[in-house]
């Protein structure tokens, strides 16, 4: 006869649990609107990025003719037209949409006299370019450095640039990082010796911040450092008030003249500096 086993009676409870437990397994990503959306949207948003960069890479690549010219908008008088060429061929190469119009802002700017350069498509096959030129206002030399060292120009804005300039121009000396600086004092000390009809033509600061200033008929004035109770200011006006009746009084040519004094000046007796000599340094 045979052995039968015996039956195991399941419990409701574990009955139940199981059946949730499944349902929640066949619930998932298909009943999740939520999540389903998300995944759309990215899968939207990858396919739009792959498409425009296939888009790009294939204008890049099309058949277009290749640039015909660079046109100069801006009026320009310092900078050729061979200097423009010969930048031209350096940077600016293959179609219009594969120039690299960086690049070519770049060398245009490294032209002299440039300041400033912008570099714009113009469809079909040209590019667009601003110029922006220098304006040259004085010649620098840093302190200390010799001509053939240092020889470079200040522009309108106290910026230093490297040309060549046959202009007579005023003569700024002093240290590094000082030219804007330097302009602004000159066009001070040369709107107050305006008044007694005198021009400065060479403004040095040394390097214990005195000033001095190189006149045109040659007289140097020693104005010394800056101070809050003793302005340079001051001692220019002093210097226009004063010092045509004080040389009527010496009768003697005058070298240069002292204005460190808080009350006067002294004046040094000699020769001023040459016309040819303000030239050269000018």
């Amino acid at each position: 006869m045979a052995k039968r086993e015996p039956v195991r009676k399941r419990s409701a409870g574990k009955t139940t649990s199981r059946v949730t437990s499944r349902s929640a397994a066949t619930e998932g990503f298909w009943d999740r609107p939520v999540l389903m959306n998300l995944v759309s949207d990215v899968l939207i948003a990858f396919g739009i990025a792959t498409l425009a960069w296939a888009a790009v890479n294939g204008l890049q690549h099309m058949p277009f003719k290749p640039l015909r010219e660079v046109v100069v908008v801006s009026d320009i008088e310092r900078v050729s037209r061979a200097q423009i060429e010969h930048a031209a061929r350096t940077a600016v190469s293959g179609n219009l949409l594969g120039v690299n119009i960086e690049n070519a802002r770049a060398t245009f700017e490294k032209l002299p006299w440039v300041r400033r350069a912008e570099v714009r498509r113009r469809w079909p096959d040209s590019l667009e370019l601003t110029l922006e030129e220098h304006v040259a206002v004085a010649r620098w030399s840093r302190a200390g450095a010799s001509d053939s060292q240092d020889e470079r120009l200040v522009n309108a804005k106290g910026e230093l640039f490297v040309a060549n300039s046959s202009a007579s121009l005023p003569l700024l000396s002093g240290p590094e990082g000082s030219s804007a600086v330097m302009l602004d004092r000159f066009r001070a000390f040369d709107a107050s010796l305006e008044k007694i009809k005198r021009k400065p033509v060479a403004v040095t600061l040394t390097a214990r911040e005195a000033w001095q200033v190189r006149l045109d008929d040659g007289v140097m004035l020693d104005l010394g450092r800056d101070q809050p109770r003793l302005p340079l200011a001051e001692r220019l006006e002093r210097f226009n008030a004063y010092y045509a009746a004080a040389r009527e009084k010496t009768r003697a040519q005058v070298a240069a003249v002292d204005m460190r004094y808080p009350n006067g000046f002294v004046l040094r007796l000699g020769a001023p500096a040459s016309p040819d000599r303000k030239s050269k340094e000018s």
